[in-house]
Order: C-alpha cells, then sequence, then structure tokens
C-alpha cells in the first residue's frame, strides 16, 4: 500500500500570518495545501479567491489542492489553474455538464476531480471514471471547519473503492471533513490515498507530530 497522503487544509490555519502557517506545515511534512473555496452560496460560508492561491504558489513547491465549493465552478478553474492550482475537484452537484468540467480541467493542465457530498450517491460516477484524477469524498456536510465525520460515508469509501477496481480505473481517493487521528487508520484501510486534514493539523501542537499520527507513522 503506498503511503498516504496528508493534505493540510488553509481554512483551518491563521490567515494573518499564512506564509508562517504555510512554511510551518510544510517542514512538518505536508504533502499537498488544501484550498476549501466557498461561495456563501453552495455552502453557507465565504473563504478564499485565486489571489490567495497565487500568494501561496509564490511560498512553496507543494501541489495546491483546490475544491471548488461553488454554484458555478466552471467560472472559477481557469483562473486558479493559472494562480498556481495543481489540483482542482468539483461538485458534481454542481456542474451542469460533467464531462465537460472534466476535461476542461485537464486541458488546463490540472489534475481533475470530482467532490461528493455526504448524502450524494456513488453511481454519478458510472459515466465519468476515465476522466477523473481523484474522487474528494466529502464526510461532512461542506461548509465549515471541525465538524465530526459522518461515520455512513465509510461505507460509501467502500463501494467506491470496488466500483473503481471493478472499472480499472487509477482514480485516487481524498477525504475530507472530521480527519482526525482517530479515525485516519480506518480511512487508511479503506484505501484512501489523501487526508484531508484542518483542525487536526493547524490546531495541534505538534504539527509533525499530527501528521505522522494521520499516516499511522506514531501512535495514535
Amino acid at each position: 500500500m503506498s503511503r498516504t497522503r496528508i493534505a493540510p487544509s488553509l481554512l483551518a490555519c491563521d490567515l494573518a500570518h499564512v506564509a508562517d502557517e504555510v512554511r510551518s506545515v510544510e517542514a512538518a511534512g505536508a504533502d499537498l495545501l488544501h484550498f476549501d473555496v466557498m461561495d456563501g452560496h453552495f455552502v453557507p460560508n465565504l473563504t478564499f479567491g485565486p489571489g490567495l492561491c497565487a500568494a501561496v504558489r509564490r511560498l512553496t513547491q507543494l501541489p495546491l489542492d483546490v475544491h471548488l465549493m461553488v454554484t458555478n465552478p466552471d467560472a472559477l478553474v481557469e483562473p486558479f489553474v493559472e494562480a498556481g492550482a495543481n489540483r482542482v475537484s468539483v461538485h458534481v452537484e454542481a456542474v451542469t455538464h460533467l464531462h465537460r468540467s472534466l476535461t476542461h480541467i485537464r486541458a488546463l493542465g490540472a489534475q481533475p476531480g470530482v467532490a461528493l457530498n455526504p448524502a450524494t450517491p456513488a453511481s454519478v460516477l458510472d459515466e465519468v471514471w476515465p476522466y477523473v484524477d481523484f474522487v474528494l469524498i466529502m464526510s461532512v456536510n461542506p461548509g465549515f471547519g471541525g465538524q465530526h465525520l459522518i461515520l455512513e460515508t465509510l461505507d460509501k469509501i467502500a463501494r467506491l473503492r470496488s466500483e473503481r477496481d471493478q472499472r480499472g480505473s487509477a482514480a485516487e481517493f481524498a477525504v475530507d471533513g472530521g480527519v482526525e487521528p482517530g479515525n485516519a487508520k480506518a480511512l487508511r484501510s479503506l484505501g484512501v490515498d489523501v487526508l484531508v486534514a484542518g483542525t487536526a493539523v493547524f490546531r495541534a501542537a505538534d504539527r509533525r507530530h499530527a501528521i505522522a499520527a494521520l499516516r499511522g507513522e506514531e501512535s495514535e
């Protein structure tokens, strides 16, 4: 099994000191940096734009993982890729033409991903598996940090893994929402490739230890 990658979510960082925060989690062993982009419509919160992505791009060589929780993700794909995003996920619940959205992300040079809300069935991916580089499985209802993981999403991950393997897809699985050392082992056992964690990393007293614990490299 490949090493689980950890993507600290900047939603939980101290934005008054974002440069220090980015350097801190990079030094602590982060593999990616996750941007929760919210528009106040698709989810009840308002967060980051491409400007912050561009600023962070100048601070680090880590891959930037942009999660578009917005009503019109197609309008933001190109600005975020131009700002330095390496991976972009769009919510299947927000796009009209998912195939078009995914192929557009790839044409711009980024990895395309599909995000699924907890109540969205795994079957929505049936027609797009060949176009997906990663699936972002929401384990909370999106919009706020610090929530508890919805346990039923573990069954969805298992079903997605079975479907992916049957189709011979190489798509990665990422999980976002309520991820912490206490449930990371169960997520890793399901074959999750990327764990998105905000509070569990940025609010930890020892961020290096927190990231190692999420990977299972230290006692949980």
